[in-house]
């Protein structure tokens, strides 16, 4: 009998964490038998993630550098670097306007009891980081020592680093060319590392989601349904219609061609919450199964995975107006033009890692006189949310490839 295909295997395993996980939430997780699974489940989750995040940092590192190699080569550089900037800002740009309209058509949060959060709000120590702050603190990290940035994990700084590598190979010439030859060879060894880890992808996928779904809060996702439904609808809104429109407007290509290609890093982003744990799936499923080429793929997917954050920016503009509406406060157009700008840049500031926009929430909170203690509010509810805006998130930058592909041709 034929085994299924790598990408029915990762659907299968998804349906397998999902159907588990829901059977452990009904039945409880206090007996030896749910204990043991949800511990075996969280190990081989845990393996699965720490696998992608061994590979992700040299995978980032060589594909940037022999992208603008193989790019400045063919003189397609500049055409490349501002298509894919142009893109971003505009997608991220549409899905807060998504976001922040269905928010201010809807009016989540208006007439809801605040007291019952407020435990939670005394017990949550959120740091105080006004923009100038955020701002400097951001362009730190943009240029660090890169060993450290290697060593630690620090993705933008590495992008940042082989962006000045592989522009200065490409200026050196014939001189470094066996420099070039080395960190393709790198990029090589690499993909193929990526595609043993691929082997465990099903059972990864259905560890962390059996996992999430059996410990979430139920009652707390009833509580603030109002707020969870307008984000999760604009979130698939925006992953469902607007993002396929772009690509079929561009490129000619169905939605159903691109997310059967595309769906075992929908999948994992999903199972991971984390854009930066399934770039090595991404960087896959754009080249093998969707057509992009290695240079386009491998300098637009790495800087989309740190700077295009199209799901994390439509959650913390509308969670914005949500905690607004929460706490009584009216907020003027200038002020929903700060949401949005501010918004925008915390998401761009925001690491690819589980719940990262929660950290940045603050500051475009802060931006606008609200209170950062409010953010406890969200806290129960945001992994579940995660999920979902990682998954638009990952979307976003394949076809990003996709569209700055067509484009340069």
């Amino acid at each position: 009998m034929k085994r299924p295909s790598l990408n029915v295997q990762i659907l299968i395993g998804a349906a397998f964490g999902i159907l588990a996980g829901l059977f452990f939430q009904n039945a409880g997780t206090d007996s030896d038998f749910a204990s043991g699974t949800l511990y075996t489940a969280g190990l081989i989750g845990t393996l699965f993630i720490d696998l992608l995040k061994m590979i992700l940092i040299p995978l980032v590192f060589a594909s940037i550098v022999v992208g603008i190699a193989n790019l400045r080569q063919h003189s397609q550089m500049h055409k490349v670097w501002v298509n894919t900037l142009i893109f971003f800002t505009l997608t991220m740009g549409i899905a807060m306007i998504v976001g922040m309209a269905a928010s201010l058509y809807f009016k989540p949060g208006v007439g809801m009891e605040v007291p019952m959060f407020h435990d939670a709000m005394q017990n949550i120590l959120a740091k105080q980081m006004p923009l100038p702050e955020f701002f400097a603190n951001f362009l730190h990290n943009l240029f660090m020592n890169p060993f450290k940035a290697l060593a630690e994990g620090k993705v933008l700084a590495v992008v940042i680093f082989a962006l000045f590598m592989g522009i200065a190979l490409v200026m050196g010439g014939d001189r470094y060319k066996n420099i070039l030859v080395l960190f393709e060879e790198v990029l090589e060894i690499t993909m193929r590392i990526v595609n043993w880890v691929m082997v465990l992808a099903p059972y990864g996928v259905a560890a962390l989601l059996l996992k999430l779904i059996a410990t979430q809060d139920v009652a707390m996702l009833g509580t603030l349904a109002q707020f969870v439904g307008v984000v999760a609808g604009t979130l698939l809104f925006h992953g469902i219609v607007v993002l396929p429109l772009i690509l079929f407007l561009f490129t000619g290509k169905s939605p159903v061609w691109f997310w059967t290609g595309a769906r075992p890093a929908l999948i994992t982003a999903f199972a991971t919450s984390s854009s930066s744990a399934t770039l090595p799936i991404t960087m896959r499923c754009a080249t093998q199964n969707l057509g992009v080429k290695s240079e386009i793929g491998g300098f637009v997917i790495p800087l989309g995975a740190t700077l295009n954050m199209d799901g994390t920016a439509l959650y913390e503009a509308a969670a914005a107006l949500f905690i607004a509406n929460l706490v009584g406060v009216e907020l003027s157009f200038v002020q929903q033009m700060i949401v949005f700008f501010t918004a925008m840049l915390a998401s761009v500031g925001a690491p690819g890692i589980p719940s990262a926009g929660m950290v940045t929430m603050v500051l475009v909170l802060q931006s606008v006189g609200l209170p950062a203690e409010a953010i406890a509010i969200l806290l129960p509810v945001d992994r579940m949310l995660d999920t979902l805006r990682t998954t638009v998130n990952v979307e976003g930058d394949m076809t990003a490839s996709l569209v700055v592909q067509k484009l340069v041709k």
